[in-house]
């Protein structure tokens, strides 16, 4: 079964500590979004109520579903500042940086994505 999600998932690789009433545990954010996110090298059962570590930042979170070394935490409140939605809108950034350099850097800027194409020849318009 599919689940339809509302928001961007991103794969981002973020260490972070866990922490309930009895545990303190080590892990990994694998898969983040404004309102959850995957933890992997440790687990808790579903439903319990939990913390994120992030640097002294927390965020708090209920775990969803659970598997023997990972889980996932979906957050009650939309990250709305903090590291975790920096590191978030980091790694989307990235993401789409890659994109704007893909054009070659002696070609002029053009208002159209197919410039690079159309730089004169046989058939083709000359700017």
């Amino acid at each position: 079964m599919q689940v339809q999600r509302t928001r961007e998932r991103i794969t981002v690789e973020i260490p972070i500590v866990i922490t309930t009433v009895l545990d303190s545990l080590e892990g990994m954010i694998v898969d983040l979004s404004e309102g959850g996110a995957q933890v992997i090298g440790c687990s808790l059962p579903a439903k319990t109520q939990c913390q994120v570590d992030l640097d002294g930042h927390i965020v708090f979170g209920i775990v969803r579903w659970s598997e023997e070394d990972r889980m996932g935490i979906r957050f009650p409140y939309d990250l709305t500042d903090g590291p975790l939605l920096e590191k978030l809108d980091k790694t989307r950034a990235a993401r789409r940086a890659p994109m704007a350099a893909c054009q070659p850097a002696y070609s002029r800027p053009s208002p159209t994505p197919y410039a690079p194409l159309m730089q004169g020849g046989f058939g083709r318009r000359i700017r």
